[in-house]
């Protein structure tokens, strides 16, 4: 796009009300304002033309309040410039804006999901998959995005503040209103890491979908060969995993032996022997990662409010969410409806062990989408 550069009065310029980002962190404004005091504004803001003497800020806000905040009357700005008889849109503006805050800002989660949100509902022909091309983000980032509108305002508030991850907002965002509910009251108990949310959040979707399905639930009493048979499964369970405790003594007399002594021991089958451990590392870790579902089942089954409420409608929630924060924005209807991305009852994969209790992983687990 055409453009030239000037510098401008700041009284000429007046921000993008639609500007994608909301909250600017003061302590990084202040930095910022002392920095263009001592080296001056580095990069230029974009602007377009509004009328005579009038400009609107499309990129660079933060640079634009931090130059206010040094004091500074004039400013450097690229201005966009139209080409024949074509104009800078709103929306143009407002994907300018989303780009650079995307790209070099650090915007709240829920900024970019009504970001993304506003492209889908907004630009005619927009689908998830052209939103995450304009981005350069990918579809699985973006319908992440999209499924934290469907948490309730509290949820999203601490998602927003860091105190909630991503991943695991992306896990209640499935589950029922008051199950939401009830998992956020007892995450608020503050002995839960991210990483078991993400879990347990996990879990109760499953077993609200599970409900619905009869499956988790007894239908019909069950017959006295059927309680025989999950008692026997049961005490053989039981029984394996103290098998397994056992097994403890000898694998620490193993860790305490001298190497040197135990190259000797094993004169010619050290290769083989460590294959044969590391086998048993991987059945360790994998038994491992099962019970720590089956703890997030158990934790969930407690914290339920009801497992056979209904799944939310994530489209119809997130428009709510939307209509909140902007009262007129179901008074249009739009041109076109956006494509809508998988079905918000869509079975996520099993999150993924993690590295660390509280590292928080983009690809943890499978959204649930929201339509878009």
């Amino acid at each position: 796009m055409p453009h030239k550069y000037a510098t401008l009065k700041m009284a000429q310029i007046h921000r993008n009300p639609k500007q994608p980002r909301e909250t600017f962190g003061e302590e990084a404004l202040v930095e910022l304002a002392d920095s263009i005091k001592e080296h001056g504004l580095l990069q230029p803001i974009v602007v377009r033309k509004m009328g005579p003497a009038s400009y609107e800020v499309i990129a660079g806000e933060r640079r634009f309040h931090a130059n206010e905040m040094a004091g500074n009357i004039t400013i450097e700005t690229k201005i966009l410039l139209t080409e024949g008889e074509s104009e800078i849109t709103d929306m143009d503006s407002f994907k300018k804006a989303m780009a650079e805050n995307l790209n070099r800002e650090d915007m709240l989660p829920l900024e970019e999901a009504r970001g993304f949100k506003k492209v889908l509902d907004e630009e005619e022909g927009a689908t998830v998959a052209s939103v995450a091309k304009s981005f350069s983000k990918s579809v699985q980032f973006v319908n992440q995005r999209l499924t934290l509108l469907a948490l309730r305002p509290e949820i999203q508030s601490a998602v927003n503040l860091g105190h909630i991850g991503t991943q695991a907002a992306v896990q209640i965002a499935a589950l029922s209103k008051d199950n939401q509910k009830a998992v956020f009251q007892d995450w608020k108990k503050g002995d839960k890491s991210d990483n078991q949310l993400v879990h347990i959040a996990y879990a109760m979707r499953k077993q609200e979908k599970a409900a619905t399905q009869d499956s988790m639930v007894d239908v019909k009493e069950m017959t006295p060969e059927e309680k025989a048979e999950r008692s026997r499964a049961q005490a053989k369970t039981k029984n394996d995993l103290d098998t397994i405790e056992r097994m403890c003594e000898l694998l620490d007399s193993i860790g305490k032996a001298d190497p040197m002594e135990l190259a000797c021991a094993l004169e010619g089958e050290v290769g083989k022997r460590l294959e044969q451990m590391d086998r048993v590392a991987d059945f360790v870790q994998k038994a491992r990662f099962q019970l720590r579902q089956a703890k997030a089942h158990a934790d969930a089954s407690e914290i339920m409010v009801s497992p056979s409420a209904a799944a939310p409608n994530l489209a119809a929630e997130a428009d709510a969410v939307l209509a909140q924060l902007d009262p007129t924005a179901g008074d249009a209807e739009p041109e076109t409806q956006a494509e809508p991305a998988p079905a918000a009852d869509a079975e996520p994969e099993s999150p993924a062990e993690p590295e660390g209790d509280d590292t928080e992983a983009e690809t943890v687990a499978e959204p649930v989408a929201v339509a878009a």
